[in-house]
């Protein structure tokens, strides 16, 4: 059975199909003769409800190619959104491949589903002056719509009220702009409730363009959601607020917030859902938090339409589950992938020992929940991931670790592809680049754009320069398994004959940033770590740490920082400990750390070499090829970093004069590298990139070097007072020996309740012993051990009853003994784009 597919989704992309046909001198066809080459689609768009694999099953998003006899194709889609994907893919293919023939050359194999149901992309109005000109431009919002959908991303998130963290904001609030955003909006009806300094008619324009974002974003097939992060009305201590909120008492707070949210959802019909920051830092303080959202929630499900209500999980309980549970609300916990940073893909094996809950002091009630009782859901997924959960869950990937520089690695992309649904979760929101430019004050007017040199400015379209990564995010989370042609189209448009160069250089080397936050896990928050400007942790203890010692274990030096996944690497200084002793770990070293940094730098070289001798001065390609120069100086610096801090520890615990000579010579490697940058981006990016007032929330290169230079000669003057060096050699770091003889399937399901065994088979003759380390999928957890026994080439252990006994699903990994060292296992790929451990569910989990 089959219908046609029309109305506004397919008209738009029917456009953005004939836009890029006729970029190759074609057009399409409905049988009629015309002028030019000819395109056929017979007809349009069809829903198939049982024809083809993709469009029958896959739900409205998918969608299949059938070539037709006479040349022409249908496309089979499960709904109007998977047409327009099949519409803007045939576009791709002959963008590509030059030609109608060429593009119909196996393409009844080009069809998709979604891995991911929620492919989000988040942007934030971080700054009046910074972000009033794009969010009032139509035709910024035209492009910029149209390039997320055709991405492939199903829901566009406007986050306002993002500026300030209420509590947490030691300055208070200045610029306020839409940070409470009702009263730059609406009028509510029967309250006299304004934003000082904004007329009428400017609140107006507002609430006109919020209107004809949301329209837009329905238009193209994406859902819009609305982000209403801040709450506080006055942010106390002493803010000096550009728009004074008046009209308001702490007693009419909730009832107003009610009323203007209802009227709010009554005006913007296309709203499809809310996401509010419901722990302190949204302006609610968390004792007796539910009183307020029980109001704001009511407002919302007075809207007589189905909504999404998206609860950032931080400080999440029970109090508040229950106050969303009202009729046309569907809750959804949305938690950090990798705290405010964009991590590895997989999900961390542990949270560090300092998220974990604590008591709460007295008069501490106001961040009571967040802070101190449920403290573990800050940073990951928490305690959320029951089978029997409330509310369904999804990721959110925060801007902390790169805010400036192109990112671009289908491999890493399509293991968010594979693991953005870990545990049963809905899938992501990527907070975009550029996010929080300007932020907390600290914008100024047309400072948005990052670059200084004229012919590299941007302005208003500073998002284009990030086409490929938005390209890759969304067509990887909608399809891991995507041919490479779902890019390339893009890349040889942009970069021509280079385009293979680019992608090679760019892949590898957009993982170093991704792991280095991943394992130098020195701040949780995006305020306080930055590791693409990164503001200098010392190795050494003579040199100042700076802010550092508010969110990193004492005393704060390189050695001391725990992973964001301790129980998958090594803290430093226990590594160090370990390697002297002679008892080593099967955790990843920072040696090894050093190592994959430095196989991703030489990965990239030879086609980074290739682009330097090109002397093209189109402004993509310079801008493109500036950036990987500075990625390869971040590799080469934190590859040379993470080997100091290792040789250094090894000196502290065995005093050994080599290993002190060789973290010197590794910190003189690491400082050549960071005052290569400089040289690199000279000119170009603004002297001082402001993403917030805090130290390392704005800055440049140039400003960081000095500290990275201190710690350099901190080390050598310790090194030269060492009168009497130890004659102890360094030990030498173990290379791991290789595991390929081991396998493990994974069972089907557990019965709850019931033991489970697990076997893993070896035909390693170095295969010494396994332990099994398992724990429920919470995070509030510690992982429980088992030793396997053996029986011939296979080990067995059992998880036992008491455990399987949850509504949790179970994760596991393997402790391998291969005699002179230890193994985890599964072990990552080369792209270090996998999970390494199972993840299985019961036999109970819902459908």
């Amino acid at each position: 059975m089959s219908r046609s597919l029309s109305g506004p989704t397919v008209e738009w992309a029917l456009g953005r199909l004939d836009s890029r046909l006729q970029s190759r001198g074609l057009h399409r066809s409905d049988g009629e003769d015309g002028d030019g080459p000819l395109l056929r689609i017979s007809p349009a768009v069809e829903v198939a409800e049982d024809a083809t694999p993709h469009a029958a099953s896959g739900g409205v998003e998918a969608f299949d190619y059938v070539p037709e006899p006479d040349g022409s194709i249908t496309i089979a889609a499960g709904g109007a959104i998977g047409a327009a994907y099949g519409l803007i893919g045939l576009g791709d293919r002959v963008s590509l491949r030059g030609s109608w023939e060429a593009a119909l050359d196996g393409i009844g194999a080009a069809g998709g589903s979604p891995a991911v149901p929620v492919r989000g992309i988040v942007r934030s109005f971080s700054s009046v002056d910074e972000d009033l000109p794009w969010f009032r431009d139509h035709t910024f919002w035209t492009e910029y719509l149209d390039w997320m959908a055709e991405s492939r991303f199903n829901r566009f998130h406007l986050a306002l009220g993002m500026q300030y963290n209420y509590g947490a904001d030691r300055h208070g609030a200045t610029d306020n702009y839409l940070c409470f955003a009702y009263p730059f909006l609406l009028e509510v009806d029967g309250w006299d409730v304004t934003a000082d300094g904004v007329t009428p008619e400017e609140r107006d324009e507002n609430l006109q363009m919020l209107r004809f974002i949301s329209a837009e974003t329905k238009r193209r097939g994406m859902s819009f959601q609305l982000g209403l992060w801040n709450h506080a009305y006055d942010y106390g201590r002493d803010s000096r607020h550009r728009y004074e909120i008046l009209g308001l008492t702490p007693e009419t707070h909730g009832d107003y917030s009610a009323a203007a949210l209802a009227q709010l959802l009554a005006e913007c019909p296309d709203i499809d859902g809310l996401t509010f920051r419901v722990h302190y830092e949204g302006g609610i303080h968390d004792q007796d938090h539910e009183i307020f959202w029980e109001k704001v929630f009511a407002g919302a499900s007075g809207s007589g339409r189905s909504l999404e209500i998206d609860m950032h999980a931080k400080g999440v309980d029970k109090a508040l589950l229950d106050a969303a549970a009202k009729p046309n609300l569907r809750p959804v916990l949305s938690a950090k992938y990798w705290a405010e940073h964009q991590g590895l893909p997989y999900h961390q094996a542990s949270i560090r020992r300092r998220e974990e809950a604590k008591p709460i002091p007295p008069g501490h009630e106001m961040t009571g929940v967040t802070e101190f009782s449920r403290r573990f859901t800050r940073y990951g997924y928490a305690d959320f991931l029951s089978e029997d959960r409330e509310a369904e869950l999804m990721f959110r990937v925060w801007p902390g670790t790169q805010k400036l520089l192109l990112w671009g690695d289908p491999e890493q992309a399509a293991g968010y592809g594979r693991l953005a649904t870990f545990g049963g979760s809905q899938g992501v929101d990527v907070c975009e680049p550029l996010f929080f430019k300007g932020r907390k004050g600290s914008g100024v007017p047309g400072g948005r754009d990052p670059y200084i040199a004229p012919d590299l400015q941007l302005g208003l379209a500073d998002w284009t320069k990030y086409r490929y990564t938005y390209l890759v995010w969304g067509r990887m989370l909608f399809n891991p398994d995507a041919p490479a042609d779902e890019w390339r189209a893009f890349l040889t448009e942009t970069y021509g004959d280079h385009a293979d160069s680019v992608e090679r250089a760019l892949s590898p080397l957009s993982r170093i940033l991704p792991l280095v936050t991943v394992v130098h896990g020195v701040g949780g928050s995006n305020n306080g770590y930055w590791p693409e400007i990164y503001t200098n942790l010392p190795i050494t203890s003579g040199v100042d740490p700076g802010h550092y010692g508010s969110d990193t274990d004492s005393p704060p030096v390189w050695g001391t920082v725990s992973p964001f996944d301790p129980t998958t690497f090594y803290i430093i200084n226990e590594y160090a400990k370990d390697l002297v002793d002679g008892t080593v770990g099967a955790r990843y070293t920072p040696w090894e750390v050093a190592q994959w940094l430095e196989g991703f730098v030489a990965e990239a070289e030879e086609h980074l070499s290739a682009l330097r001798l090109v002397t093209s001065q189109e402004a993509q390609f310079r801008r493109t090829v500036i950036d990987l120069e500075v990625l390869s100086c971040l590799g080469r610096f934190f590859a040379a970093k993470f080997r100091s801090a290792t040789q250094y520890g090894v000196y502290q615990q065995c005093g050994s004069g080599a290993a002190l000579r060789s973290a010197v010579a590794e910190n003189v490697k690491a400082r050549d590298a960071f005052a290569t940058i400089l040289d690199r981006v000279e000119g170009i990016y603004q002297e001082d990139l402001k993403f917030g007032d805090g130290a390392s929330e704005h800055g440049h290169w140039a400003l960081r070097l000095p500290a990275v230079e201190r710690d350099l000669q901190a080390m050598k003057a310790e090194l030269d007072a060492l009168q009497a060096p130890s004659d102890v050699p360094a030990p030498a770091h173990p290379l791991r020996a290789a595991t390929s003889g081991i396998r493990h399937t994974p069972p089907e399901a557990f019965r709850r309740g019931e033991d489970l065994a697990i076997s893993l088979d070896s035909h390693d003759a170095t295969v010494r012993g396994v332990t099994l380390c398992y724990r429920h999928v919470n995070q509030a957890e510690h992982y429980q051990t088992a030793t396997m026994q053996r029986s011939g080439d296979s080990f067995e252990a059992v998880i036992p009853a008491a455990h399987t006994g949850s509504s949790y699903p179970l994760m596991y990994f393997f402790d391998v003994d291969l005699g002179e060292t230890r193994s985890l296992h599964p072990r990552f790929n080369a792209a270090l784009s996998n999970q390494p451990y199972h993840v299985i569910f019961s036999e109970d989990r819902r459908p």
